[in-house]
Protein backbone atom coordinates (compact mmCIF):
# COMPACT_ATOMS: atom_id res chain seq x y z
CA UNK A 1 0.00 0.00 0.00
CA UNK A 2 2.78 2.79 1.19
CA UNK A 3 4.61 1.92 -2.36
CA UNK A 4 1.74 2.65 -4.28
CA UNK A 5 0.86 5.63 -2.44
CA UNK A 6 4.36 7.30 -2.96
CA UNK A 7 4.14 6.15 -6.64
CA UNK A 8 1.26 7.44 -7.51
CA UNK A 9 1.96 10.98 -5.57
CA UNK A 10 5.18 10.47 -7.42
CA UNK A 11 2.83 10.55 -10.94
CA UNK A 12 0.66 13.28 -9.75
CA UNK A 13 3.52 15.57 -9.45
CA UNK A 14 4.76 14.43 -13.43
CA UNK A 15 1.37 15.35 -14.40
CA UNK A 16 1.03 18.29 -12.77
CA UNK A 17 4.21 19.97 -13.67
CA UNK A 18 4.00 18.27 -17.37
CA UNK A 19 0.32 20.42 -18.06
CA UNK A 20 1.87 23.61 -16.82
CA UNK A 21 4.75 22.91 -19.48
CA UNK A 22 2.62 21.81 -21.98
CA UNK A 23 0.41 24.90 -21.72
CA UNK A 24 3.30 27.12 -21.67
CA UNK A 25 4.25 25.51 -25.27
CA UNK A 26 0.75 25.87 -26.65
CA UNK A 27 0.12 29.35 -25.80
CA UNK A 28 3.53 30.48 -26.95
CA UNK A 29 2.46 28.42 -30.40
CA UNK A 30 -0.63 30.27 -30.20
CA UNK A 31 0.72 33.78 -29.84
CA UNK A 32 3.01 32.51 -32.62
CA UNK A 33 0.05 31.62 -35.21
CA UNK A 34 -1.74 34.38 -34.42
CA UNK A 35 0.91 37.01 -34.83
CA UNK A 36 1.62 34.88 -38.86
CA UNK A 37 -2.41 35.28 -39.03
CA UNK A 38 -3.52 37.31 -42.45
CA UNK A 39 -5.28 39.94 -40.37
CA UNK A 40 -9.66 40.18 -41.23
CA UNK A 41 -9.85 42.79 -44.10
CA UNK A 42 -6.33 42.32 -45.33
CA UNK A 43 -5.53 43.79 -49.13
CA UNK A 44 -4.86 40.53 -50.63
CA UNK A 45 -8.33 39.34 -49.63
CA UNK A 46 -7.88 36.61 -47.80
CA UNK A 47 -8.37 37.73 -43.62
CA UNK A 48 -12.40 36.96 -44.71
CA UNK A 49 -11.99 33.36 -43.59
CA UNK A 50 -10.95 31.86 -40.52
CA UNK A 51 -7.39 32.94 -39.05
CA UNK A 52 -4.68 30.56 -39.15
CA UNK A 53 -4.37 27.72 -37.17
CA UNK A 54 -8.09 28.07 -36.60
CA UNK A 55 -11.19 26.26 -37.96
CA UNK A 56 -14.09 27.78 -39.28
CA UNK A 57 -15.85 27.54 -35.67
CA UNK A 58 -13.10 28.85 -33.60
CA UNK A 59 -11.09 25.75 -32.20
CA UNK A 60 -7.45 24.77 -32.70
CA UNK A 61 -6.81 23.13 -36.49
CA UNK A 62 -5.11 19.72 -36.55
CA UNK A 63 -1.53 21.69 -37.84
CA UNK A 64 -2.48 24.19 -34.91
CA UNK A 65 -2.04 21.61 -32.70
CA UNK A 66 1.17 20.04 -34.36
CA UNK A 67 2.74 22.79 -34.16
CA UNK A 68 1.90 23.24 -30.11
CA UNK A 69 3.46 19.61 -29.93
CA UNK A 70 6.90 20.50 -31.37
CA UNK A 71 7.74 23.19 -28.78
CA UNK A 72 10.49 22.61 -26.36
CA UNK A 73 8.02 23.35 -23.66
CA UNK A 74 5.48 20.51 -24.68
CA UNK A 75 8.18 17.89 -25.57
CA UNK A 76 9.21 18.28 -21.65
CA UNK A 77 6.18 18.64 -20.64
CA UNK A 78 5.41 15.24 -22.68
CA UNK A 79 8.63 13.09 -21.23
CA UNK A 80 7.21 14.37 -17.76
CA UNK A 81 3.95 12.92 -18.65
CA UNK A 82 5.31 9.87 -20.00
CA UNK A 83 7.31 9.12 -16.80
CA UNK A 84 3.92 10.17 -15.17
CA UNK A 85 2.14 7.48 -16.97
CA UNK A 86 4.37 4.73 -15.91
CA UNK A 87 4.16 5.67 -12.08
CA UNK A 88 0.39 6.03 -12.50
CA UNK A 89 0.43 2.08 -13.97
CA UNK A 90 1.94 1.06 -11.00
CA UNK A 91 0.00 2.72 -9.18
CA UNK A 92 -3.03 0.90 -10.91
CA UNK A 93 -1.65 -2.35 -10.16
CA UNK A 94 -0.99 -1.66 -6.64
CA UNK A 95 -3.92 0.38 -5.65
CA UNK A 96 -7.58 0.39 -5.59
CA UNK A 97 -8.59 2.89 -8.66
CA UNK A 98 -10.92 5.22 -6.78
CA UNK A 99 -7.41 5.47 -4.45
CA UNK A 100 -5.18 5.41 -7.47
CA UNK A 101 -6.84 7.72 -9.64
CA UNK A 102 -7.71 10.68 -7.28
CA UNK A 103 -4.37 11.08 -5.77
CA UNK A 104 -2.78 11.42 -9.50
CA UNK A 105 -5.79 13.63 -10.13
CA UNK A 106 -4.02 16.31 -7.42
CA UNK A 107 -1.87 16.62 -9.74
CA UNK A 108 -4.39 19.52 -10.10
CA UNK A 109 -2.54 21.22 -6.99
CA UNK A 110 1.07 21.09 -8.34
CA UNK A 111 -1.20 23.00 -11.79
CA UNK A 112 -2.39 25.80 -10.38
CA UNK A 113 0.79 26.67 -8.28
CA UNK A 114 2.93 25.88 -11.13
CA UNK A 115 0.45 28.19 -13.05
CA UNK A 116 0.69 31.12 -10.53
CA UNK A 117 4.82 31.34 -11.11
CA UNK A 118 5.17 30.38 -14.54
CA UNK A 119 1.75 31.64 -16.49
CA UNK A 120 1.15 34.61 -14.36
CA UNK A 121 -2.14 33.40 -13.50
CA UNK A 122 -3.98 34.92 -10.12
CA UNK A 123 -6.35 32.60 -8.88
CA UNK A 124 -9.74 33.54 -6.89
CA UNK A 125 -10.00 33.11 -3.12
CA UNK A 126 -12.78 30.23 -4.35
CA UNK A 127 -10.23 28.63 -6.87
CA UNK A 128 -8.01 27.91 -3.32
CA UNK A 129 -11.26 27.25 -1.68
CA UNK A 130 -11.41 24.05 -3.81
CA UNK A 131 -7.88 23.23 -4.41
CA UNK A 132 -7.91 23.05 -0.30
CA UNK A 133 -11.00 21.00 -0.23
CA UNK A 134 -9.53 18.60 -2.64
CA UNK A 135 -7.00 17.87 -0.51
CA UNK A 136 -8.46 17.13 2.13
CA UNK A 137 -10.93 14.66 0.28
CA UNK A 138 -7.48 12.79 -0.86
CA UNK A 139 -6.68 12.11 3.26
CA UNK A 140 -10.58 10.78 3.81
CA UNK A 141 -9.69 8.47 0.77
CA UNK A 142 -6.05 7.39 1.62
CA UNK A 143 -7.64 6.61 5.27
CA UNK A 144 -11.01 4.59 4.51
CA UNK A 145 -9.04 2.97 1.06
CA UNK A 146 -8.59 -0.95 1.70
CA UNK A 147 -6.76 -3.75 -0.76
CA UNK A 148 -7.47 -3.79 -4.76
CA UNK A 149 -9.17 -6.05 -5.90
CA UNK A 150 -8.35 -8.68 -8.96
CA UNK A 151 -6.54 -7.81 -12.28
CA UNK A 152 -9.10 -9.85 -14.01
CA UNK A 153 -12.06 -9.51 -15.64
CA UNK A 154 -13.99 -11.44 -18.65
CA UNK A 155 -12.65 -10.75 -21.93
CA UNK A 156 -15.88 -9.00 -22.85
CA UNK A 157 -15.22 -6.12 -20.48
CA UNK A 158 -11.47 -5.81 -22.27
CA UNK A 159 -13.50 -5.50 -26.02
CA UNK A 160 -16.35 -2.78 -24.61
CA UNK A 161 -13.19 -0.92 -23.09
CA UNK A 162 -11.87 -0.65 -26.30
CA UNK A 163 -14.90 -0.23 -28.23
CA UNK A 164 -16.04 2.44 -25.77
CA UNK A 165 -12.56 4.16 -25.89
CA UNK A 166 -12.61 4.06 -29.76
CA UNK A 167 -16.05 6.09 -29.65
CA UNK A 168 -15.14 8.61 -26.92
CA UNK A 169 -11.99 9.83 -28.61
CA UNK A 170 -13.12 9.84 -31.83
CA UNK A 171 -16.64 11.45 -31.45
CA UNK A 172 -15.48 13.21 -28.76
CA UNK A 173 -12.42 15.38 -31.03
CA UNK A 174 -15.59 15.61 -33.71
CA UNK A 175 -17.24 17.36 -30.81
CA UNK A 176 -14.42 19.69 -29.40
CA UNK A 177 -13.85 20.51 -33.27
CA UNK A 178 -17.81 21.61 -33.49
CA UNK A 179 -17.73 23.29 -30.25
CA UNK A 180 -14.78 25.73 -30.58
CA UNK A 181 -13.60 28.01 -28.36
CA UNK A 182 -16.36 27.15 -25.95
CA UNK A 183 -14.84 23.50 -26.24
CA UNK A 184 -11.84 24.03 -23.41
CA UNK A 185 -13.71 22.59 -21.04
CA UNK A 186 -15.36 19.73 -23.01
CA UNK A 187 -12.18 18.78 -24.50
CA UNK A 188 -10.48 18.35 -20.58
CA UNK A 189 -13.25 15.92 -19.45
CA UNK A 190 -13.32 13.74 -22.94
CA UNK A 191 -9.23 14.05 -22.15
CA UNK A 192 -9.79 12.59 -18.84
CA UNK A 193 -12.05 9.94 -19.77
CA UNK A 194 -9.43 9.17 -22.26
CA UNK A 195 -6.99 8.59 -19.50
CA UNK A 196 -9.36 6.71 -17.22
CA UNK A 197 -9.98 4.02 -20.01
CA UNK A 198 -5.87 4.03 -20.04
CA UNK A 199 -5.90 3.68 -16.01
CA UNK A 200 -8.67 0.40 -16.53
CA UNK A 201 -6.86 -1.07 -19.64
CA UNK A 202 -3.50 -0.94 -17.41
CA UNK A 203 -5.43 -2.68 -14.40
CA UNK A 204 -6.74 -5.66 -16.07
CA UNK A 205 -4.33 -6.10 -19.14
CA UNK A 206 -2.96 -9.35 -19.31
CA UNK A 207 -0.05 -11.40 -19.70
CA UNK A 208 1.89 -9.30 -17.34
CA UNK A 209 1.78 -11.40 -14.09
CA UNK A 210 3.69 -14.06 -14.96
CA UNK A 211 4.68 -11.92 -18.70
CA UNK A 212 3.96 -13.15 -21.87
CA UNK A 213 4.48 -10.67 -24.82
CA UNK A 214 1.84 -12.82 -26.91
CA UNK A 215 -1.44 -12.49 -24.26
CA UNK A 216 -0.17 -8.63 -23.81
CA UNK A 217 -0.48 -8.07 -27.74
CA UNK A 218 -3.35 -10.27 -28.04
CA UNK A 219 -5.35 -8.40 -25.19
CA UNK A 220 -7.63 -5.57 -26.61
CA UNK A 221 -6.86 -4.13 -23.65
CA UNK A 222 -3.78 -3.66 -24.74
CA UNK A 223 -5.22 -1.06 -27.98
CA UNK A 224 -8.05 0.22 -25.78
CA UNK A 225 -4.66 1.82 -23.29
CA UNK A 226 -2.82 3.13 -26.60
CA UNK A 227 -6.22 4.93 -27.73
CA UNK A 228 -7.48 6.42 -24.49
CA UNK A 229 -3.59 7.88 -23.63
CA UNK A 230 -2.42 8.59 -27.15
CA UNK A 231 -6.64 10.43 -27.75
CA UNK A 232 -6.48 12.04 -24.19
CA UNK A 233 -2.93 13.46 -25.02
CA UNK A 234 -4.46 14.85 -27.76
CA UNK A 235 -7.72 16.37 -26.24
CA UNK A 236 -5.46 17.75 -23.59
CA UNK A 237 -3.25 19.75 -25.87
CA UNK A 238 -6.57 21.16 -27.57
CA UNK A 239 -7.87 22.02 -24.24
CA UNK A 240 -4.80 23.79 -23.14
CA UNK A 241 -4.79 25.58 -26.63
CA UNK A 242 -8.53 26.60 -26.08
CA UNK A 243 -9.17 27.81 -22.68
CA UNK A 244 -7.77 28.06 -18.87
CA UNK A 245 -4.79 25.32 -17.57
CA UNK A 246 -6.97 24.91 -14.39
CA UNK A 247 -10.18 24.61 -15.86
CA UNK A 248 -8.99 22.12 -18.34
CA UNK A 249 -7.03 20.09 -15.88
CA UNK A 250 -10.19 20.21 -13.30
CA UNK A 251 -11.89 18.35 -16.02
CA UNK A 252 -9.59 15.75 -16.72
CA UNK A 253 -9.37 15.09 -12.84
CA UNK A 254 -13.22 14.63 -13.06
CA UNK A 255 -13.34 11.85 -16.02
CA UNK A 256 -10.07 10.30 -15.16
CA UNK A 257 -10.99 9.77 -11.76
CA UNK A 258 -14.97 8.94 -11.38
CA UNK A 259 -15.54 6.44 -14.47
CA UNK A 260 -12.55 4.34 -13.24
CA UNK A 261 -13.30 4.62 -9.45
CA UNK A 262 -16.85 3.35 -10.22
CA UNK A 263 -15.45 0.35 -12.46
CA UNK A 264 -13.24 -0.51 -10.23
CA UNK A 265 -15.23 -0.72 -7.20
CA UNK A 266 -19.14 -1.80 -9.49
CA UNK A 267 -16.93 -4.60 -11.64
CA UNK A 268 -13.15 -4.98 -10.23
CA UNK A 269 -14.03 -5.66 -6.63
CA UNK A 270 -11.90 -2.29 -5.28
CA UNK A 271 -13.49 -1.97 -1.60
CA UNK A 272 -12.84 0.48 1.66
CA UNK A 273 -11.60 -0.75 4.60
CA UNK A 274 -13.90 -2.51 6.89
CA UNK A 275 -16.39 0.40 8.21
CA UNK A 276 -15.35 3.06 6.02
CA UNK A 277 -17.01 2.48 3.05
CA UNK A 278 -19.30 5.99 3.77
CA UNK A 279 -15.91 7.74 4.73
CA UNK A 280 -14.37 6.55 0.98
CA UNK A 281 -17.62 7.28 -0.60
CA UNK A 282 -17.91 11.18 0.99
CA UNK A 283 -14.23 11.44 0.24
CA UNK A 284 -14.69 10.54 -3.83
CA UNK A 285 -17.62 12.85 -3.95
CA UNK A 286 -15.97 15.61 -2.17
CA UNK A 287 -12.59 15.12 -4.28
CA UNK A 288 -15.04 15.50 -7.54
CA UNK A 289 -17.28 18.40 -6.42
CA UNK A 290 -13.65 20.19 -5.87
CA UNK A 291 -12.69 19.64 -9.16
CA UNK A 292 -15.84 20.71 -10.43
CA UNK A 293 -15.38 23.72 -8.24
CA UNK A 294 -11.78 24.30 -9.35
CA UNK A 295 -13.33 24.31 -13.84
CA UNK A 296 -15.97 26.26 -12.58
CA UNK A 297 -14.57 29.26 -10.63
CA UNK A 298 -11.14 29.42 -12.91
CA UNK A 299 -13.20 29.49 -17.16
CA UNK A 300 -12.47 32.84 -16.84
CA UNK A 301 -8.62 32.34 -16.84
CA UNK A 302 -9.12 31.80 -20.72
CA UNK A 303 -9.92 35.11 -20.82
CA UNK A 304 -6.19 35.89 -20.25
CA UNK A 305 -5.11 33.55 -22.97
CA UNK A 306 -7.48 34.73 -25.42
CA UNK A 307 -6.82 38.42 -24.78
CA UNK A 308 -2.72 37.46 -25.47
CA UNK A 309 -3.44 36.04 -28.87
CA UNK A 310 -5.40 38.76 -29.55
CA UNK A 311 -2.60 41.40 -28.91
CA UNK A 312 -0.03 39.24 -30.76
CA UNK A 313 -2.49 39.25 -33.91
CA UNK A 314 -3.04 42.95 -33.29
CA UNK A 315 1.14 43.71 -32.80
CA UNK A 316 0.77 41.69 -36.31
CA UNK A 317 -1.30 43.98 -38.00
Amino acid sequence: MLIGLVTAVAASACYGTGSVLQALGARRSAREEAARAVPSGAPDGTGTGPAAGVTEHGGPSLASTAKAVVTWEFILGTVLDFVGFLLGALAARLLPLFLSQTIISANLVITALLSVRLLGLRLKRLEWTSIGVLCGALVLLAVAAGPEGPHHAARAVHWWLLIGSVVLIAGGSLLVRRLGRSGAIVAGLLSGLGFGALGIGVRILDGLEPFDALQVLADPALYAILVGGLGGMYLHTVALQLGSVNAATAALVVGETVVPGAVGVIWLGDSSRPGFAPLAAFGFVLAVVSAVGVAWFGEDEGALHDAEVQAAGAAKG
